[in-house]
């Protein structure tokens, strides 16, 4: 499946300055792995040693959070568009 995937600024330098990739994968797990295939390192940046995503990134699948879909087990289509979103703290 071509999933489009955006990725943040900070994660930009993992990408050769991309901010847009297009990829294949089935799921978000496999999205990953496949980033991580073209872009050696930006899975350690995005996953914890555990393999699940790190604390402060959000994914969202066409703007819906994965937390609140199958995670890292969310399917992907055709045509999806990804977000790697880190979170932002303050007061």
């Amino acid at each position: 499946m071509a999933v489009k995937v955006l990725i943040p600024t900070t994660l930009q330098k993992f990408t050769n300055e991309q901010a847009t990739i297009e990829c294949t994968a089935g799921n978000v797990s496999e999205l990953i792995e496949s980033l991580d295939k073209t872009y050696p390192g930006i899975k350690g940046r995005l996953c914890d040693d555990e393999g699940k995503p790190r604390r402060f990134l959000n994914f969202y699948v066409n703007s819906e959070d994965i937390r609140f879909l199958e995670g890292i087990n969310t399917a992907l289509q055709d045509g999806d568009e990804v977000s790697i979103v880190p979170a932002v703290a303050g007061g």
